[in-house]
Formats: structure tokens, sequence, C-alpha cells
């Protein structure tokens, strides 16, 4: 009897073991950290949408973002903000120099925020991609997201709509009218948009009872940073730039060169990276394709709807992959022009040295001095005297030399057997002008 009592006790033991154990490794789940670095574009969101992704496939309870960056583009912001909402794990927004701008609204969408004693959130003001304040409707549209961001954590909006309206009146925090308000960690300690300040990262592990907890640090992949660098709202116009003008160039080359190479390299770089960040399909690649094959194919088809089509579907084919058609649009007139410009300095200063403007441009020029002449060049009459036969009117006829020649005057009138003079000689047009009294027919 002892011995089913001690068997069943050592059973019932193990038993409960088992179901408290999931609760032990729960206490001990891992931490992910994931890094919000540098500008905010269109790559980030991708590597977030990956890192978070893991954290949830881990089992983990509480991801960590850890927030150094002076903002960036908002509607990258706007799906990134999305990303934390739809999560469901803790999320902590842990600013460990500055969240400005973009920074600001991404961290407002967190669960909680700490801060470092040197950090500072805020300065939300929109601007362009000139640097210019934005259009009042999209002042509107952001001031009441960061409202809305605010409200959604549970923090007063006012100061929020303060740091993207530069209007609204904050001097005690140094941020009159006509300044974004920028808060310091212990200021916003004070109005709650903090919820505690930290010296460290292993610090704030210790605030939030996660010291025993194992720290899985996400960072980007090679392919990411590439990725997050080409789809940079400055970077993109620079690569369609280098990729019009040298393809532009390359058409005219004998071969396939160094111009064919960079442009080819440009437009390759710049779908690999929108394709990494999730921004461009196979189907913009494949009208790419198709527009580059009908453009080589007006060469040899008349018309030239051939090359209008292919111009269309290269055009196409880059808004199409760049997610944000306005912004693309902009950079895609930015190529043009540099290409254009581009191609008039070329042929310019370096046309008649390099081989390959022979087929675009007419080198040799109908002059004297090239040999061209469209009749005998009277040049041996310059300084002669003569009579003219008829008024000038301005042209008429002279006699010079016993010979009656056709000439014109320098416009004005030429009475009938006056002296004449030749003053110019071009092809078969003689100039003349009234001789001088001191001038006479030797």
């Amino acid at each position: 009897m002892r011995k089913i009592r001690l068997i069943s006790s050592t059973l019932l033991l193990m038993i409960s073991f088992l179901l408290i154990l999931p609760s032990i490794t729960e206490s001990a789940s891992e931490v992910y950290r994931i890094p919000i670095e540098d500008t905010v574009e269109k790559g980030l969101y991708a590597f977030l949408e990956r890192a978070i992704e893991e954290a949830e496939a881990a089992g983990a309870q509480t991801i960590i973002f850890d927030i150094d960056t002076p903002g960036g583009l908002v509607d990258s912001a706007s799906n990134i903000s999305e990303l934390l909402d739809n999560t469901p794990l803790k999320t902590i927004a842990f600013i460990n120099n500055e969240a400005l701008s973009a920074g600001a609204f991404i961290a407002l969408h967190a669960d909680e925020i700490y801060m470092v004693p040197s950090g500072l959130i805020g300065a939300a003001g929109v601007i362009e991609s000139s640097g210019n304040a934005a259009d009042l409707k999209a002042q509107s549209a952001w001031i009441t997201a960061m409202k809305s961001a605010a409200e959604s954590s549970g923090r007063d909006p006012k100061y929020a709509i303060a740091m993207a309206n530069k209007e609204i009146n904050m001097p005690e925090y140094r941020a009159p009218t006509g300044k974004f308000l920028t808060l310091s960690a212990n200021e916003a300690l004070e109005v709650e948009y903090s919820e505690g300040t930290v010296s460290s990262y292993e610090d704030l592990l210790a605030t939030l009872n996660l010291s025993d907890s194992q720290t899985v640090d996400v960072n980007e992949t090679l392919a990411e940073e590439v990725a997050r660098f080409i789809t940079n709202p400055f970077i993109v116009p620079i690569l369609l730039s280098i990729a019009s003008l040298g393809l532009i160039v390359e058409l005219y080359s004998p071969g396939f060169g160094i111009a064919g190479t960079m442009g080819l390299t440009a437009i390759g770089l710049f779908f690999f990276g929108h394709l990494v960040a999730g921004l461009a399909g196979l189907e913009s690649i494949i009208l790419f394709i198709i527009g580059i094959v009908l453009i080589f194919a007006e060469f040899f088809l008349p018309g030239g709807i051939a090359g209008i089509i292919g111009l269309a579907l290269i055009i196409g084919s880059i808004l199409l992959a760049g997610g944000n058609v306005v912004n693309m649009g902009i950079s895609i007139f930015i190529a043009l022009i540099v290409a254009i410009l581009g191609m008039v300095i070329i042929v310019k200063f370096f046309g008649k040295k390099i081989n390959m403007f022979n087929k675009m441009i007419l080198m040799d020029a109908t002059d004297t001095e090239h040999g061209y002449v469209s009749n005998v060049n009277r040049v041996e009459l310059l300084g002669k005297l003569g009579k003219s036969m008829t008024p000038l009117r301005p042209s008429g006829t002279i006699m010079l030399e016993g010979e009656r020649i056709d000439a014109v005057t320098e416009g004005g009138y030429v009475d009938a057997g006056k002296i004449v003079k030749v003053i110019k000689v071009e092809g078969s047009r003689i100039v003349v002008r009234e001789a001088r009294e001191e001038e006479e027919i030797k």
C-alpha cells in the first residue's frame, strides 16, 4: 500500500512539474531588440516586417525597438506604425538618442516609451522632398495622424500636435509660435510621453523586470542594408539619372561599353533594392524588359510607335516599383533633366573627340575652309574699283575691268555712273559701296 502511495505521489509531482514548466519557460522568454536607425524609408519597413515576424514565430513576448533616427518619409512611417499596432507582442520604444519627426510618430505607436537622459522626441513637422513645408492638406493629415498616435497610447494629444504644428505656442518647452515642439527625457517623463528614463539598455531590462530574459538582436542583412540605401529618396533620382544617361549614350555607341554597363548596373540596383524592400514585384521587371526590347526594336521598325510604347512601359515599370507614384514621378523627371543636360554637355565639349557621336551629329561644315562653295569665289575682286552701270537699289550691275558684274550695296542707294569699291565677296555675292573722292579707278 505504501509503495502504491509513493508511486502515486511521485507521478503527481512529475505531472505538476510538467504543468508549471511552460510558465517557467515563459518567464525566461527571449526579448527581441530591433534597431530603428538612420533615415526612415521604404527599406526600413521591409526589415522591420521580417524582424517582427521572427519574434512572433519564436514565441517572444516583448520587442524593444532601439530608436535613433532623425526622421524620414511619412508614408514609410505610417506603414511601420501599422506593424507595431498589429503585432500581439508587447512593444517598447527605447529612445537611446533621438526620435524626431517620423521617429517620434513610430515611438508613439509603441506600448511604452523609455528614454536615455540625453534623449529627444518631437520636431515632427512634415516637409516635402525639396525641403520646403508641405501644403496645408498634407500638414493637416499629418497633424491628425500625430494626434491619433498619441491618443492610441493614452497620451495627451496636445503635445503630439505641437510636435507637428509650429503654430502651437508652448514657450515653457522652448517651442514658441513658429517652432516645432521637441521634448527632452525629463520633459517627456513630466508630460507622460515616456514611462521612464534609463541610463542604458541593461537598465531598461532591469526596469522592465526582464534582466533574466535572453536578448536576441535582430540586425539587417547585407541585402537589406543595400535596399535601405538604394530606396533612400535622395539616392533614387541619382540612380535613375545614371541609368538614363548611360543607356542613351550606349544607344549611339558602337558595341557595348562603359556607358551601357553603368546604365544597366544603376537600373539593376534600383530594381534590386525595391524588390528586397518589398515594393517591386516581378511584373514591374517584366514591363521594364519588354520596354527595353521595344526600344531596341525601334531601330529596325518604321513609324516610331515601338519606341514610344517601350518608353511608356519603362516609365510605368519604374513608377510601379517605387510604391509612391508622386515621389517616383519626381525622381523620373529629375533623371530625364539630368540625362538631357548631360547629353548637351557631352556633345558640346566632347562631341568632336568621341567617335560615337559621329552617328548623331554632322561634324562637317559647308564653308569655304572645308572646300564647300556654291560657285567660283571671286576673292580677287576685293578692294577694286568699278563703275555702276545701273542704279544700285541695292542690287544692280557694275563694270569692273571691262567685265559686267552683278553687285549689291551694303543697303544704301547708289546712282548709275558712280565709282564703287568692292568691300566683300561671298561666293557669287559681290558687295560694294560708293567710293570716296580720293579713290579713283587706276
